[in-house]
């Protein structure tokens, strides 16, 4: 079991704060696996096991035919003042779950915690009734950090490798061939489209909507407009009109599949209301459905540059400087962080290009190229050009 220690400390900062803690993220990510490991340091502190009260909600053991009978379950278990902790898996099984989960919130002796797999669960009536009430903590699969803690090898640049191609999903760890990670990719994907989004949304062409998907794997790391898409697919033969893969593309983000990442207008300091692009939450998915055949190497490593920023807790845009392109323009509290990513800048011309397009901006905030080279660490006028390895194992 990886403890995913970040995470785990999260809860633990969190721990009888008077909060609802709300983790999300893509199915099979690690969050029931998470509940287990903080319940084990629940128990490590003292806490009884009759003052924990866990929930899978997908499981066959739990079905509650509204959220009433969901919360007079969890309240039949309290018995006296004392703290318990109630942890609710995939609580968006249980229609109207938002009420349950308020009513056990306002009762002084509870600490809830929640995991959704699609983001409406922190939409709507939800975020109206638990506004303010609430800290999300945001789940991904395995950073290549926690990949290489797992293996505790050396050998980052063949490790990197496996990392994309066997998979981010911790249970991916476990399988033995490509063969049976794409089966499982496969799965996970099939839960996510026909479970989260086909049943929800009341899709009856799941046809046209794995046509979108295999559309934006294809297209990661691209300047995309919905009409383009639709043009695409259209002259494909697949007639789809700009209101329907807008639909489909809400819900494939709303399900974590994909995450949109607007533009930022570095010199007009502005956001963009277009140009944007998707990155996936793990990269591997695109292979159970597209193959494992012309790999874009580059656009790979941007996504999972774009992945680390998102762990770092930074807000990520695309970058504009006039004509040029910025890969992502990354934003905390402290300000700015620019980024080139490329695969390799070993030929003048492409370093060049990846040096402009930084030295174009002329505030002082840190820029940075990352790329796969093995070289040391170099410094052009303020631009550190750096592994992109060493730079996600910092």
């Amino acid at each position: 079991m990886i403890e995913r220690l970040e995470y785990l400390d999260d809860l633990k900062r969190w721990k009888d704060k008077d909060l609802i803690k709300v983790i999300t993220g893509i199915r099979r990510c690690g969050k029931s696996t998470l509940f287990e490991i903080f319940i084990n340091y629940l128990k490590s502190e003292g806490i009884n096991e009759d003052h924990i009260i866990s929930i899978n909600l997908e499981s066959p053991d739990y079905y509650f035919n509204s959220y009433k009978e969901l919360y007079d379950y969890v309240k039949e278990k309290i018995v006296d003042d004392g703290k318990y902790y109630v942890f609710l898996d995939e609580v968006q099984v249980v229609d109207s779950f938002q009420k349950a989960v308020d009513g056990l919130y306002i009762k002084k002796n509870i600490d809830v915690y929640i995991t959704g797999s699609n983001a409406y669960l922190l939409s709507g009536e939800l975020a109206t009734l638990l506004s303010g009430r609430y800290i999300e903590i945001k789940m991904l699969p395995l950073s290549f950090k926690e990949y290489r803690n797992y293996y505790n090898v050396d050998g980052d640049e063949k490790l990197y490798l496996k990392y994309i191609n066997n998979s981010s999903f911790p249970y991916a760890l476990k399988l033995d061939n490509t063969s049976e990670v794409d089966k499982y990719l496969d799965s996970i994907y099939n839960t996510i489209i026909v479970k989260d989004i086909a049943i929800r949304k009341k899709i009856a062409d799941t046809g046209m909507l794995k046509s979108v998907t295999e559309f934006m794997f294809s297209s990661i790391g691209s300047s995309l407009s919905i009409k383009k898409i639709a043009d695409t697919l259209t002259s494909n033969g697949r007639s789809i009109s700009v209101h329907t893969v807008e639909s489909y593309l809400d819900s494939l983000t709303e399900s974590y599949i994909f995450s949109k990442v607007p533009r930022y207008d570095v010199k007009g300091k502005q956001y963009l209301q277009s140009g944007e692009k998707y990155y996936a939450t793990d990269v591997t998915m695109r292979y159970a459905i597209l193959g494992r055949k012309n790999l874009d190497v580059g656009h790979i490593l941007e996504n999972i540059v774009y992945l680390e920023l998102i762990r770092r807790g930074y807000k990520v845009y695309t970058g504009k400087i006039g004509e040029k392109e910025v890969d992502f323009v990354a934003e905390n509290k402290e300000g700015f962080t620019y980024f080139q990513v490329a695969y390799t800048t070993r030929d003048t011309e492409t370093l060049d290009r990846e040096l402009n397009s930084l030295k174009n901006i002329t505030d002082h905030y840190p820029k940075f190229i990352l790329t796969m080279d093995i070289d040391p660490e170099v410094d052009y006028d303020g631009i550190r050009k750096m592994n992109v390895l060493d730079w996600l194992l910092k």
